[in-house]
Formats: C-alpha cells, structure tokens, sequence
C-alpha cells in the first residue's frame, strides 16, 4: 500500500556539519581507500543489488524494496534514484548510504562502515553516471592495463594471506598472482579464477575484479560428487580449506565435494542451476542481512538438501573472522578516538532541503 511521501526535513535530527577527517584518500602504489564523499556517490539502488536485494516494483524515481533491515511481507522500503536516498516506513529510519550501512552493521565506526561498503561496491558505477535501470545489474569500469598473471609468488601478498590466517601453499596453488597498470600507477594483487576468465582481485588495500565476473565451480576429478560447499568469497573457501588442513593434516579430506564460490551474493542466480544438481548443499555464507537472506531463499529453494554451515561460526561474520578469532563484537568496535567517532550520527544523516520529497 503506497504510504504518501515524507520530507526528508522530517528525519532530519542532528544539525550537518562538514567532515574532513575521514575524507581522506591515500593514493599510492596498490592502496586505495574509499572516502565518504565516494561512499556517497554509490547509488544506493546498486549497492542493494550488491547484496542480493532486488526491488519489488517501481514507481517514477522510487523503487520499493522489502526492506533488508527486518522482515516483512510487503514492500516498505524505498529507494529514491534521483536524490539517492532511502526510507524504511516501517522503522520511520532514512539516510545515505552511510546511514543504511549503519543500520545492516549496527555500528557507527564510520571506517568500518566505510570498509564494509566498499567490500560490496568497487566495481560499481556511481551515483552520477547513467541512472539505474529496473532489473540491469552494473557492470565493472575498472581498468587493468598490461595484464600480466603469473605464479602467486610475491612476499608482500603472502604476508598479506599469512596476516589473514591462509595456508600460504593452499592459496598458491587455488590463486595466481596479477600486476597490471590503473590509471597509469603499477599494482599487484592476487587473482582469484572464475568460471569464464576473469578474476577476484585483492590485496591489502585493494579489491575489485578483472570481467567478466562470475562463480568459480570447482569441480573434483573422478567420480561426480554428491556435495556441493558454497562460499560467496574466496577467503572464505580459503580459510575453509585452512581450517580442514590445520584440524587433520593427514587426512584433511578436501577433495571429497564439489565447491562454488559466488564472488559476491549477486551472483546467488548465477549458481542457482549448478547446485541443483547436488544432492547435498553446504552453505558458508555471512552472518549478515545479505549472507542470512541469500541462505533463506536456497532453504526455500532445496529444502532439506541445503545445511546452513553458519552455525558453527555464528559468533563471526565470517568463515575468515572464525579462522582469525575476531568475533563480531570486535568487527564493529567503536572508534576510541574522539575524532574519528565524531558525528557519524550526524553524517548518515541527509541534508536539509526545503522542498525536496522522498
């Protein structure tokens, strides 16, 4: 049932000052570091997609989402393409795309904040290009000039997994090692292969993907198998990996199954028929509003084919966290530096303009 719109002045508390601390961004060779006024550029319509949230119907400038912020039956959270803003009627909450990060990680550590949508949209076009398109996905405009893939070798993106809890011969022997040129600046960064040649790209500072982007199936030699373990990231079926090899170095039965890896949550449809064929699905997905609705909708898909692996690490965001002990109480600590924490209440929040409607 369509609600009427509410002026944005309406969810509009703290007075807006300009943040300065936090907008920085460090550019040097293979760091990048998303800023807020960057962050504020995402279109927040895409960053949905991102997370496997499509809309439900649009109206003009408005798409009508079930809202990612609690569970609903009808469509109440809706996004307006040409402020780019969000409104949640049900919880009467509204904001950027700060704010709404703010709300799924139920933290105001604005880096966090800033780490966890960037994890999701790097690849993504922002606010100012083409105006979102019912039902079209972005597509990636990152640039990888003089391609080069080799061995994963480099001792700096060792250091980097070693820091991450990777077994560094496992993530040699599932990953390559890519250096390219961007913007006319040298990087390297490991890859990680889909499906139809392209690559998850990441490194310390750094992540993004080489198109076209895809699922990785992993696919034993042999008999087929009977299992399918499905992760959305890579160092996530790396730490999977790890973890196995740490607990029974003997035997540490990593060839008994079959694994997907989305590479994001956006590409749930993608693995949708693959999966299919298993008779039995494991899935390590997030302990967060995407990882826990992608899982729900596979339950409803294949029933009781699907077990929900998350329960073993349900302390942790994800596989990776539980590998490194950092339980989700430590994921969104608050920033203990008075300048840093400064006003991410008043930040999420969208300016003031007479006027302008939701």
């Amino acid at each position: 049932m369509m609600r009427g719109y509410i002026s944005i002045n309406q969810c509009i508390k703290p007075p807006i000052h300009q943040i300065i601390a936090l907008s920085t961004i460090i550019k040097s060779v293979g760091i990048y570091i998303m800023t807020i006024q960057e962050a504020k550029q995402i279109r927040i319509a895409d960053y949905l997609q991102s997370l496997g949230y499509k809309p439900v119907k649009q109206q003009g400038n408005s798409l009508w989402y079930k809202s990612p912020l609690r569970e609903e039956a009808e469509a109440s959270f809706k996004v307006n393409t040409e402020l780019n803003q969000w409104y949640d009627f049900g919880i009467s909450k509204c904001g950027n795309i700060i704010a709404l990060a703010s709300e799924l990680y139920r933290s105001y550590n604005v880096p966090y904040l800033l780490e966890c949508i960037a994890k999701h949209t790097l690849h993504l076009h922002t606010a100012n290009h083409t105006p979102f398109s019912f039902g079209r996905q972005s597509v990636s405009k990152l640039m990888y000039r003089h391609l080069q893939i080799t061995e994963l070798s480099s001792p700096a993106l060792l250091s980097y997994l070693q820091e991450r809890g990777i077994n560094a011969e496992l993530a040699k022997r599932e990953c390559r090692e890519l250096r390219f040129e961007n913007k006319g600046r040298p990087y390297f960064a490991i890859g990680f292969p889909n499906m139809t040649g392209g690559y998850e790209v990441r490194n310390r500072y750094f992540k993004g993907c080489v198109t076209p982007k895809n699922i990785t199936h992993i696919r034993q030699s042999g008999n087929p198998r009977s299992m399918c373990y499905l992760f959305e990231g890579f160092m996530d079926y790396l730490s999977f990996l790890t973890i196995r090899v740490r607990n029974n170095p003997q035997y540490p039965r990593l060839t008994t199954h079959d694994y997907i890896i989305l590479n994001s949550v956006s590409n749930l449809s993608k693995a949708e028929g693959i999966l299919a064929a298993y008779s039995e699905i494991g899935c390590f997905l997030d302990n967060d509003t995407a990882g826990r609705t992608a899982c729900k909708y596979l339950q409803a898909k294949f029933g009781e084919r699907l077990s929900d692996k998350s329960i073993y690490y349900r302390e942790y965001k994800d596989l990776n966290d539980y590998l490194c002990d950092k339980p989700l109480s430590q994921s969104a600590e608050p920033m203990k530096q008075e300048r840093q924490v400064q006003s991410v209440k008043r930040m999420v929040q969208p300016p003031k303009k007479r006027g302008l409607k939701m």
